[in-house]
C-alpha cells in the first residue's frame, strides 16, 4: 500500500488537491495528533464528545493506530487491526497509549496497543503492518450504484430541511438542533435520507458518502488509514437499529469490538462511499459489516463491529 496509488477525483474533491484553498484537517492537526511522552508511550486528547458523554470509539481506534504506526518503518503499512473496547472512556481526562512491539518481521510486523485511563485499560488493539508485494491474486465485489455526492444534500443542509418542516415533532427538533451544534470533523451525505414524521422499520442497511473535513493531501497513507479508522465508527452500529426503530428506542448502546482490513490506497479527504449492513442481531448484541469504496469503484477498506444494544419500547401518543 503506497501513497501514490489513490487517484484524485474529477469532481467534488478537486479543492482537496490545493491546500491553499482549504484548511488543514483538524483530524490531522488535533484529533489524531498524539503527544509523545516516552518511547512507545503517547497521550491523546479529545476533540468531539458524543451526547452520550462517552468517548467516541472512532477517536480511540484512530489514535491507537497513530501510536502503532509511529513504531514501524516508512515502507510498511497497516493491513488489518482488531480492537476491543473493555471499559467506558472518560471524556474529562486524556488517554495514554502504550505500544508493544510484538513482532517485527521481514514482511509483516505486529503492534499491540493498550489505551489507559485512571490506571486501567479502556481499550486494547492489535495492528498488523505489511511491506506490500505484487501478486496476481486479485478480485473484489462491485461497488453499489448510487447517486454521486455532488447530487446529495450535506448533513447540515439535510438537518435544515428537516427543521423547516412545520409538522416535525418537537422531540426530533430538539435532537436535530443538538446534532447541528456539534462540531464533527467529518462531512456526510446520506444516500437515502430517512423520513422523521413517523419512525419506520427499515432494512438493516444504509449508505452514505463521507470524507474528512479539510485538507490532508497525498503525503502519508498511514495517516489516511488512521482517519478512516476514525470515520469507520461513525453511525456504524446504528445500522442494526433500523429494522426496530418504529417499535423501540435506544436505552443503551456501546461498541464491544471493531476490526478493519485495508485493501487499496485512498485519500480520506476525498469522498468515499460507506456501505453498512447488519446481518444479525440478538441477545442484546448487534453485528455490523461495512465497506468503504473510492469514487472510482475500488474497494479500499472493509470493517466489522459488534456492540451491546439494549432497547425500550416506544410509547405511542394514544397511551400518553
Amino acid at each position: 500500500m503506497s501513497a501514490t496509488g489513490a487517484p484524485g477525483d474529477a469532481q467534488g474533491d478537486a479543492d482537496r488537491d490545493d491546500p491553499s484553498g482549504d484548511l488543514r484537517s483538524v483530524l490531522v492537526t488535533s484529533v489524531l495528533n498524539l503527544e509523545p511522552l516516552d518511547e512507545d508511550l503517547f497521550r491523546g486528547r479529545h476533540y468531539w464528545v458524543p451526547t452520550t458523554q462517552r468517548l467516541f470509539g472512532g477517536q480511540i481506534v484512530g489514535q491507537a493506530l497513530v501510536a502503532a504506526a509511529k513504531s514501524v518503518c516508512e515502507d510498511v503499512h497497516v493491513h488489518s487491526l482488531h480492537c476491543y473496547f473493555v471499559r467506558a472512556g472518560d471524556p474529562k481526562v486524556p488517554v495514554l497509549y502504550h505500544v508493544e512491539r510484538t513482532r517485527t518481521g521481514a514482511s509483516f510486523s505486529v503492534r499491540s496497543v493498550k489505551a489507559v485511563q485512571h490506571g486501567q485499560a479502556i481499550f486494547i488493539c492489535q495492528a498488523s503492518f505489511q511491506q506490500m508485494q505484487p501478486s496476481p491474486l486479485q478480485h473484489q465485489f462491485s461497488m453499489p450504484t448510487v447517486p454521486p455526492p455532488e447530487e446529495l444534500l450535506d448533513h447540515e443542509a439535510l438537518i435544515d430541511q428537516y427543521l423547516r418542516d412545520p409538522n416535525l415533532q418537537e422531540k426530533y427538533r430538539v435532537g436535530l438542533n443538538r446534532i447541528a451544534a456539534q462540531e464533527v470533523p467529518i462531512e456526510i451525505k446520506l444516500v437515502n435520507p430517512p423520513t422523521l414524521s413517523q419512525p419506520q422499520a427499515l432494512e438493516p442497511k444504509q449508505m452514505f458518502w463521507v470524507r474528512a473535513r479539510g485538507y490532508i493531501g497525498e503525503g502519508d497513507i498511514k495517516m489516511h488509514c488512521c482517519v478512516a479508522a476514525y470515520i469507520s465508527d461513525y453511525a456504524f452500529l446504528g445500522t442494526a437499529l433500523l429494522p426496530h426503530q418504529s417499535k423501540y428506542k435506544v436505552n443503551f448502546m456501546v461498541s464491544l469490538d471493531h476490526s478493519m482490513w485495508f485493501h487499496a490506497p485512498f485519500r480520506a479527504d476525498h469522498w468515499m462511499l460507506y456501505e453498512c449492513e447488519s446481518p444479525w442481531a440478538g441477545g442484546s448484541r448487534g453485528l455490523v459489516h461495512g465497506r468503504l469504496w473510492r469514487k472510482d469503484g475500488v474497494l479500499a477498506v472493509t470493517c466489522a463491529q459488534e456492540g451491546v444494544i439494549r432497547l425500550k419500547p416506544r410509547v405511542s401518543a394514544s397511551k400518553l
